[in-house]
């Protein structure tokens, strides 16, 4: 097992938003997270990328490392918690000043100190592999919205993660412009990349995943493979929210 959550919680203050989440993570697998807004989905994300500190819970990875958030974490295993993933985020979050070029080498270079030769021919391979390598002398703003979201996959993948994790990478693109990003997501879920993605794109899902996530008010509601937790549910909520999704 590559990855396993036990009793996970997360709160702000008063408000808590993640509430005993186990989940486990099987290496070259893929997990989808759907559930309404202010579910959780997201605050689960940037706990697994050390975004977030976790309240309380236990992360226990195959490499040995384990985190239990209830006694003092060291700096030397947040950072390895940090390194094990690669976020792609909803809003692209890339260097405006940047070509597509220079934001996919940033990180290696600069954080992780790679050689600045292996790194470019690196990032030229992964533009490519993304279907930019045309644009990638090009700014953010000289990009459509799926571009500069594949931009940020590659840069993702350039730090050489072993768990991908995408935060809903569609919703800010016109609809023309999602079925570009899904086919790179399918490519490396093709690859054999560990994946865990929170998305409301449910046929997208239902294609990509090897299991499924249904979260509301900081819970797992219900989780199977996606012909079950999506085809057939068994908890009303669930039932609920997919009726609401599929006829508005």
């Amino acid at each position: 097992m590559f990855l396993s959550i036990k009793g996970l919680a997360k709160a702000f203050g008063e408000l808590e938003v993640l509430k005993d989440i186990d989940v486990s993570l099987e290496k070259g697998k893929v997990l989808s997270i759907i559930g309404p807004s202010g579910s959780g989905k997201t605050t689960l994300l940037r706990c697994l990328n050390a975004l977030e500190q976790p309240s309380r819970g236990v992360f226990s990875f195959e490499d040995g490392l384990v985190l239990d958030f209830e006694k003092k974490i060291s700096k030397q295993d947040w950072l390895r918690l940090r390194r094990k993933s690669g976020m792609v985020f909803q809003s692209y979050n890339l260097f405006p000043h940047k070509t597509a070029l220079e934001n996919v080498t940033e990180g290696p270079i600069i954080v992780q100190k790679r050689d600045k030769t292996e790194v470019q021919e690196m990032a030229e391979r992964l533009l490519d592999k993304v279907g930019l390598k045309d644009k990638m002398h090009l700014y953010p703003h000289q990009l459509s919205g799926g571009q500069q979201q594949r931009v940020g996959i590659a840069r993702a993948l350039a730090i050489e993660p072993e768990l991908m994790l995408f935060d809903e990478p569609t919703s800010a693109l016109d609809p023309e412009l999602i079925g570009e990003v899904l086919g790179v997501i399918k490519d490396l879920a093709n690859e054999g990349w560990t994946m865990v993605i929170v998305t409301h794109e449910l046929h997208f899902a239902e294609q990509v995943s090897d299991e499924v996530v249904f979260m509301d008010g900081g819970y797992i509601v219900e989780k199977g493979v996606p012909e079950k937790v999506l085809k057939s549910p068994q908890e009303k909520r669930t039932q609920q929210f997919l009726q609401r999704i599929l006829n508005p």
